[in-house]
């Protein structure tokens, strides 16, 4: 089975998925996370601060990549959001603007000729999002929204985008007929649930798959460029 875990910023999509990945033995698939992709793609930046021809950039960066990563593992993998993410993220920006911490209210978000233009081409990027969810996932399970949005600088910090883009990520599933599922609760409960529905295998507890998991997201570098700057310079 190939199943994507989806749901947007700060739902637990990487932990559940390494836990997940731990839990049944089937190897987990993902591109690299934005906190990743600044450094080397546009340094010194946060996304926040990224004009719309690098989040494109980003956007292209991620989706290649996730592609790639993919087309290893054959037939079987759990992939840790989804072709729809990169795009949905970057159509909601039509709405709440290319930084939606500077938006207060989507009356407010002035149609510059930038804002129009990066309508466009997100609208044409939807076609192969769409094309590669339909042609390489089985099988969704959605994170509702249920913990509190992380402030570190690779993500906007702005509720009305989260939950913008949680909505649209659930309806693009459902448009495109992919069968799905939203799976809530701790992280313990999102493991019982996910196995259960899906009847996926327990190759060890659920304890030690989360204890694994934790190792594995304590090892990742969440630092948000700013403080990488200042780690540098000392």
């Amino acid at each position: 089975m190939k199943l994507a875990i989806s749901g947007t910023y700060s739902s637990g999509k990487t932990f559940t998925t390494l836990a997940l990945s731990h839990l049944t033995g089937i190897p987990r698939s993902a591109a690299k996370t934005m906190r990743e992709l600044l450094p080397i793609s546009v340094p010194g930046k946060t996304l926040e601060e990224c004009t719309a021809a690098e989040i494109l950039m980003l956007i292209t960066r991620r989706n290649t990549e996730r592609a790639v990563n993919e087309s290893h593992l054959g037939d079987t993998f759990i992939s840790d959001g989804s072709s729809l993410h990169e795009w949905i993220y970057g159509t909601v920006r039509v709405l709440v603007g290319i930084n939606p911490n500077d938006s207060i209210d989507l009356e407010t978000v002035e149609k510059t000729g930038e804002l129009v233009f990066f309508e466009e081409v997100i609208s044409a990027l939807g076609v192969p999002a769409k094309q590669h969810a339909l042609a390489n996932y089985d099988a969704f399970v959605h994170l509702p929204i249920e913990f509190p949005l992380v402030a570190d600088g690779h993500r906007p910090v702005n509720e009305k985008f989260r939950s913008l883009a949680d909505q649209m990520i659930q309806d693009e599933i459902t448009k495109l007929g992919i069968p799905n599922v939203t799976i809530g609760g701790s992280i313990p409960e999102r493991l019982e649930g996910i196995t259960a529905h899906y009847n996926l295998p327990r190759v060890i507890s659920i304890e030690e798959a989360i204890a694994r998991a934790q190792a594995d997201y304590d090892a990742l570098d969440v630092r948000n460029e700013k403080d990488r700057e200042l780690a540098g310079a000392h």
